[in-house]
């Protein structure tokens, strides 16, 4: 027999009695509860789950998005830090009569300056009154692909000089800022298909990392200025926290987009059929040149920004695609192109390079220029940053340079937590 108390009563029953009312009451006080306290437990909850999804994302991909950040910096000032770099042969003194020489002495100075079977790949306008003419060519060799640029003075069409970018066969390019664009879009994987794939959905990825980051860091409880600032006299520990929420938040309206723009740029193939679901998209790549017969002669480039400059007398040639294949196309990239009602002045010509016919406009404020057309168009300008001038060049630049800042604060903050958790379970065991 169990021992009673001196009322007679079995204390375990006692127990049970006080147990069984101790349930009743906490079961009634979670029924008197608030609906706006058990949303935001439920919103905990939720919240808690897209942690975890954010802190797996981060962790496994916050070196690549450290890498593409500071790569894309840089880029972001590419042209600015090559000149600084080459001084000698990318910057140019401007004469008391400052006129160009016309295009075709300029192109034709580039082509004597390269073997006869070297094929022009790509030009670049000065883009002020002391920058050379830059172009690209790829010449066949024996031992594979080579890359070179070659630079004009465009007020003598005088070459100031050349230089070797890169082979085929090297697994690094030759020059600075080409090993820097090679790790941001390929990171320096050799595979074309495979570097595409791989920046494309890790950058998709990246995406989704930020947007969990954006459900974590929203304040449910109403908290702003927490959320948005530092807080005062903060340890550490708090410091390393607010700088990995604040950082990422402000950041975030830059990031996403430039992050979609990268998808879109290294994965057309796959993210134009998905913008086709919504509004029709014309992808200016893939036209293609029909040879009117076998070995048929091609226009120049410099009678291809001609046909541009008729279209748009105002604009000023930037980037001039070339031909390099029989079936490739001719696309004139001009910049200063004003017209109501569109914010990018920026305009490219796809021309046929055998008959000089226009074969599309990548133009927003056409009136048959569709949403997707328009979306699309958004893209490089997002990405560099130049849809907003220097001011956009700018935000870009401190976005990329805060992504090694997001990763190293957020593996800090995890291991600071993870080493919480094993304190509390050592001393939950003493």
């Amino acid at each position: 027999m169990p021992d009673r108390d001196i009322r007679g009563k079995n204390p375990l029953s006692c127990m049970r009695r006080i147990t069984t009312n101790t349930e009743t009451n906490q079961s009634h006080l979670i029924d008197q509860a608030s609906p706006s306290s058990l949303t935001l437990t439920k919103l905990k909850r939720r919240r808690k789950r897209w942690l975890g999804v954010h802190l797996y994302l981060g962790l496994s991909l916050g070196l690549l998005l450290s890498i593409y950040g500071v790569t894309g910096s840089i880029l972001v000032f590419q042209t600015e830090i090559a000149e600084w770099l080459q001084a000698d042969v990318l910057v140019v003194k401007m004469p008391s009569q400052a006129a160009y020489r016309p295009l075709s002495e300029i192109f034709a100075a580039g082509r004597d300056a390269m073997p006869t079977r070297a094929k022009p790949v790509f030009a670049t306008y000065p883009r002020n009154e002391f920058a050379a003419f830059k172009l690209y060519f790829s010449v066949d060799t024996p031992a594979g692909t080579e890359r070179w640029l070659v630079a004009v003075n465009p007020y003598t069409a005088q070459v100031t000089g050349k230089q070797l970018q890169g082979r085929s066969a090297d697994w690094l390019p030759a020059t600075f800022i080409g090993l820097i664009f090679e790790l941001h879009y390929a990171l320096l994987i050799p595979a074309e298909d495979v570097s595409a794939l791989v920046v494309g959905v890790s950058s998709a990825l990246l995406i989704i990392s930020s947007l969990t980051g954006l459900i974590v860091w929203w304040p449910l409880t109403g908290h702003w200025r927490n959320a948005l600032t530092f807080k005062a006299n903060a340890g550490k520990v708090r410091f390393n926290y607010d700088l990995h929420k604040i950082s990422g938040f402000y950041t975030a309206l830059v990031m996403v987009p430039v992050l979609f723009s990268g998808v879109y740029m290294v994965l057309p193939q796959n993210v134009v059929p998905v913008l086709e679901l919504f509004s029709p998209v014309t992808y200016r790549y893939w036209f293609q040149s029909t040879p009117p017969a076998d070995n048929a002669p091609a226009i120049g480039m410099d009678s291809a920004v001609a046909i541009a400059l008729k279209q748009y007398p105002q604009g000023r040639p930037h980037w001039i695609y070339g031909a390099a294949e029989p079936t490739q196309t001719y696309t004139v990239c001009q910049d200063g192109v004003d017209a109501p009602g569109s914010i990018l002045q920026r305009r490219c010509t796809v021309i046929d390079r055998y008959s000089g016919k226009i074969l599309d406009l990548d133009d927003p404020s056409l009136p048959t220029a569709t949403a997707g057309e328009v979306f699309t168009h958004w893209q490089w300008p997002l990405h560099s940053g130049q849809a907003f001038g220097m001011s956009g060049r700018i935000l870009v630049f401190i976005t990329g340079l805060a992504c090694p800042v997001l990763f190293v604060t957020g593996v800090i903050r995890w291991r600071q937590k993870r080493r919480a958790g094993q304190n509390s379970r050592k001393d939950s065991s003493v």
